[in-house]
């Protein structure tokens, strides 16, 4: 685990992933913090080798794990054939070969052939198919790994936001939302802040779902109904959560930095103000897993796929993250391990 295998998979070829993965991959100084492996092709690679040419790169080509190079990127061909590479197009080959990149290495990260996984973005549009019929990487993972739940989380430094629904129409969020999953979800993620950030005892503040948290039940009642019952809950099982707080006046006025974790209702109420603070520098986990998985912020921005300019910040972030968690969960396994069973003295009467 000192130098661990990181898995990366291409995301959409068509988008930023594979340049972001050159431009990270070419400071030789990752190769002192992990090894990493590239879930690609050699041709798909050299494409973009040509295009960022202000960072020299060079890689170990393999299809085993047997014959890793510790002392290079490797690239794991999950392909050999040509694939039309078209940067800043949504096409079925650009969605095709990013799910084919994922699947062989979630599969290898099930085998244990590496130690975590940082996943490129990829196109909810040109993805669906049978091998892959989900909203996204976060419950694509819960069903690989088989975990009983998830939570999608981005953070940047302290500052860390989960979620109760993640992809879902904003019209569908009230009536998915129950006491049980805002029990169930904030378990998870506290769950996580202890084992994967190493915090003993997290403060996790809960938004409400109305504006100004319903207002005591004029601007909709499910603040009274569901979400205060729920926090109630968790306060007597000893999870230290607060709330419910009106979304907009708690980011506004910085609370956020009072607590180890935000949770939010529904994707836009988090994440609109977390990207806004971060300056696109933040990191997706997926808290509740039995594996590591990281992944940039951002999507796989055509906008500027192909032209040399999107930033590696938040993709290199993601790698470190996963570096970090992997060792956080092995001294946290190594700490409570073998724990000193606590002697409770009888009074003398």
């Amino acid at each position: 685990m000192e130098k661990p295998i990181i898995g990366i998979t291409t995301g959409d070829l068509n988008g930023v992933g594979l340049e972001l993965i050159i431009k990270i991959c070419s400071d030789s100084r990752m190769l002192d913090l992990c090894t990493p492996v590239i879930f690609a092709s050699n041709k798909a690679v050299n494409y973009y080798r040509r295009i960022v040419t202000d960072h020299p790169f060079n890689f170990a080509s393999t299809k085993s794990f047997d014959s890793l190079n510790p002392k290079q990127t490797n690239v794991f061909n999950c392909w050999e054939e040509e694939v039309a590479i078209a940067p800043g197009e949504l096409t079925e080959t650009g969605g095709k070969y990013a799910v084919r990149s994922l699947l062989v290495a979630a599969q290898c990260l099930k085998d244990g052939e590496i130690d975590a996984i940082v996943t490129a973005p990829i196109h909810k549009k040109n993805t669906q198919g049978p091998d892959f019929n989900y909203t996204g990487h976060t419950p694509f993972f819960k069903d690989k790994f088989e975990a009983s739940d998830v939570v999608m989380m981005l953070y940047n430094g302290d500052f860390r936001v989960g979620l109760v629904t993640e992809h879902i129409p904003v019209a569908d969020v009230a009536t998915a939302i129950t006491r049980d999953l805002i029990v169930q979800k904030v378990k998870i993620l506290k769950d996580a802040l202890v084992k994967d950030f190493g915090i003993a005892r997290p403060k996790i503040a809960i938004l409400g779902l109305n504006p100004h948290a319903g207002d005591g039940g004029l601007i909709g009642n499910e603040e009274e109904t569901t979400i205060k019952p729920a926090i109630e809950q968790l306060q007597a099982e000893g999870v230290l959560a607060f709330g419910p707080y009106s979304a907009d006046g708690f980011f506004a006025h910085h609370q956020y930095q009072k607590f180890d974790a935000v949770v939010a209702m529904y994707h836009d109420q988090g994440l609109i103000p977390f990207k806004s603070l971060t300056n696109g520098e933040g990191v997706n986990y997926t808290c509740g897993l039995p594996v590591v998985r990281t992944s940039p912020d951002h999507g796989v921005a055509f906008d500027i796929a192909g032209k040399n300019i999107a930033s590696p910040d938040s993709m290199r972030e993601a790698i470190y993250q996963a570096i970090d968690i992997l060792h956080q969960r092995a001294e946290h396994a190594e700490y409570t391990a073998n724990p000193l069973q606590r002697q409770r003295l009888a009074k003398e009467r």
